[in-house]
């Protein structure tokens, strides 16, 4: 893992949800970033679809932690959509209409262009599609 890697949706399900099958994967992938010191990005986005996805799946009781630990987390950064960034990923989701690509990933993938983020902590394998690194695939 490089110095930074993002964190998608399915990465935080991941770790939230013992049951998952990626868990202990993504439990491997927390324990080296600590030692290395490296960080996690997200989006906004992201927490919302995630917080959602959690919601949906009844895992209620892990709302708050999760909620909590990431806004508080030096570990982890959250980026936010602004004006600027929501042109650029309208404009990728257009130009990817034919692929799967919900909006939220075409954001992660504006956002890690931008900052020059290779791998993801996620399972989706639009990451790849879109020349990323996914590590839980």
């Amino acid at each position: 893992m490089g110095s930074e890697a993002f964190i998608d949706t399915s990465g935080f399900y991941a770790m939230l949800v013992k049951k998952d099958e990626m868990h202990p994967k993504a439990g491997e992938i927390l324990s080296e970033a600590a030692r290395r010191r490296s960080q996690f990005v997200t989006s906004d986005y992201v927490i919302d679809e995630t917080a959602t996805l959690v919601k949906a799946r009844g895992h209620l009781h892990l709302l708050p932690k999760f909620l909590d630990t990431v806004y508080r987390s030096e570990a982890c950064r959250v980026e936010w959509m602004d004006p600027d960034r929501f042109e650029k990923t309208l404009s990728l989701f257009l130009k990817h209409i034919d692929h799967a690509w919900s909006f939220t990933d075409c954001f992660s993938f504006v956002l890690m262009k931008e900052l020059r983020i290779r791998e993801a902590v996620t399972k989706d394998s639009h990451f790849r599609e879109a020349g990323f690194i996914p590590l839980l695939a």
